[in-house]
């Protein structure tokens, strides 16, 4: 077996995992929105190297905001429940990407924006600039778009208080 061919298996290995984390993640989210009486159709896929699940909804998304909570928070405590029921079926730890009604796509698109803008802040002045406390993904968007505008940043701070400093070249 040639090199080529084993990191092809290894990568479809890889696709079947993530694709069965989106299944297991997929029945666990659909019992949940039938315990707590909501509608809401399941849409699973991989983004890179993670399995990605939308909890979407023809009807109002004001339901499904009751999933999502003020600035997230709902959404993320219902993500790390999700992997944890991945982990509970597979052994393995999840790494899965989970919204609802749009609100995380939203959120990347605002912060894309706003590392844009930094980065723009940061070659025009020659100075480093400091953002707000984000959450993890948050600060990953952010660190995405900089990189994007050929600028390096880092992360500072403790948790909750973790926060992303753009740098100028």
């Amino acid at each position: 077996m040639t090199e080529g061919t084993t990191s092809a298996a290894q990568g479809g290995d890889t696709l079947t995992r993530l694709e069965q984390e989106g299944e297991i993640a997929a029945d666990y989210l659909e019992g949940l929105l039938d315990i707590a009486d909501l509608d809401g159709d399941i849409d699973m896929d991989v983004e890179g190297d993670r399995a990605a699940v939308s909890i979407i909804s023809d009807t109002s998304s004001r339901d499904l905001q009751k999933l999502v909570g003020r600035d997230g928070e709902v959404l993320e405590a219902l993500q790390e429940l999700t992997r944890l029921a991945v982990h509970r079926e597979t052994g393995d730890r999840s790494r899965l990407m989970l919204d609802i009604a749009g609100f995380r796509a939203k959120k990347r698109a605002e912060l894309t924006e706003l590392g844009a803008k930094a980065a723009d802040e940061a070659k025009n002045t020659g100075e480093p600039v400091k953002l707000e406390p984000m959450s993890p993904f948050e600060r990953k968007v952010v660190h995405d778009a900089v990189a994007a505008a050929g600028l390096r940043s880092e992360s500072e701070g403790e948790e909750p208080q973790r926060f992303v400093v753009v740098l100028p070249a």
